[in-house]
C-alpha cells in the first residue's frame, strides 16, 4: 500500500434508506454529503482500498474494561511544540457483558476500542492537555491515526457520523484507510466545508479480538499541519491473531 492510499477522499456518509430517497426526490437531499468519482489513478486506488465504516451511535456495548487508570484513560496527543489534543479512550466488551473482565470473557469476545479526539483541549480544566497546556487554537485537524500495527483488527471499524456533521458540517466526509497494518481515518471537509478544529470532539472506534495489554504510544492526529502523538489502550501481538488491515 503506497502513500495514496492515506489521502482523504469524499465518500457518502449518509444513510443508505436517505440515499435511496434523495435518488427518488426531485429535490436534492441536504442531508446527504456528496460523493464524487476518482479523478486520478491514487484516488481510484485510495477509494478502491477504503474501508467499509460503522456509526458509532449503532454499536451495542457492554461493560468497559476497568484498568489500573480506571474503565477510561485520558492523555493528549503532543509534539514538541505542545498538546495539539486531548484524547479519552476505552475498551468495551460486547452488549450484555458485565463485567467486562478478559481473564473471564469466553474465547472470541470481541473487543470495542473508543477514542474521543479533542483537538486543542475538551474545556475540562482537570484532564487532558488543561487549561494553558495546549498548542495555539487548532484551525484544521485532518486525520487520526494508529501508530502501531492494529492486532487482532476484525475490519469493522467507524466514527460517530453525528459528531462529524456537527463538526465539519454538510460535507463530513471520513475515509479510512490501512497502512503497514495501521488504521487511519482521514478527515476532508470538502469544498468550502467547515474544518475539524478547536474543541470539536470526535469519536472513532476499531473492533479487536484481542484485549488491550495496557496503553502505549500507539495513536496521533495530525493538526495544523503537525503530526502529535500520544498513548491510548492498545493489544499486543498474539501468534494466530489476524489483522484485518494486513
Amino acid at each position: 500500500m503506497n502513500a495514496h492510499t492515506t489521502r482523504s477522499f469524499r465518500f457518502l456518509t449518509a444513510t443508505a434508506a436517505a440515499l435511496a430517497l434523495a435518488a427518488c426526490s426531485d429535490e436534492p437531499d441536504k442531508d446527504a454529503t456528496e460523493l464524487e468519482s476518482a479523478t486520478t489513478e491514487g484516488e481510484a486506488d485510495a477509494l478502491a482500498a477504503a474501508l467499509p465504516v460503522g456509526d458509532f451511535m449503532d454499536l451495542k456495548l457492554g461493560a468497559k474494561i476497568v484498568g489500573p487508570q480506571g474503565p477510561e484513560v485520558t492523555g493528549t496527543l503532543d509534539s514538541a511544540e505542545g498538546s495539539f489534543a486531548d484524547i479519552r479512550s476505552y475498551v468495551a466488551c460486547p452488549a450484555g457483558m458485565d463485567p467486562c473482565d478478559p481473564k473471564t470473557a469466553p474465547e472470541g469476545t470481541i473487543y470495542t476500542y473508543v477514542h474521543v479526539v479533542y483537538p486543542g483541549e475538551d474545556n475540562e480544566d482537570d484532564t487532558g492537555s488543561g487549561e494553558g497546556n495546549d498548542s495555539s487554537d487548532v484551525e484544521q485537524a485532518t486525520s487520526f491515526r494508529m501508530l502501531r500495527p492494529a492486532h487482532g483488527f476484525t475490519g469493522s471499524v467507524g466514527y460517530s457520523k453525528a459528531e462529524a456533521l456537527a463538526a465539519i458540517g454538510e460535507k463530513a466526509d471520513i475515509v479510512v484507510t490501512c497502512l503497514d497494518g495501521a488504521i487511519i481515518w482521514s478527515v476532508n471537509p470538502g469544498d468550502a466545508g467547515d474544518q475539524w478544529e478547536q474543541a470539536e470532539p470526535m469519536t472513532f472506534y476499531w473492533q479487536s479480538t484481542l484485549p488491550p495489554s495496557g496503553p502505549a504510544p500507539a495513536y496521533s492526529i495530525k493538526a495544523n499541519y503537525t503530526e502529535a502523538a500520544g498513548s491510548g489502550p492498545y493489544p499486543a501481538a498474539k501468534d494466530g491473531a489476524t489483522n484485518a488491515c494486513l
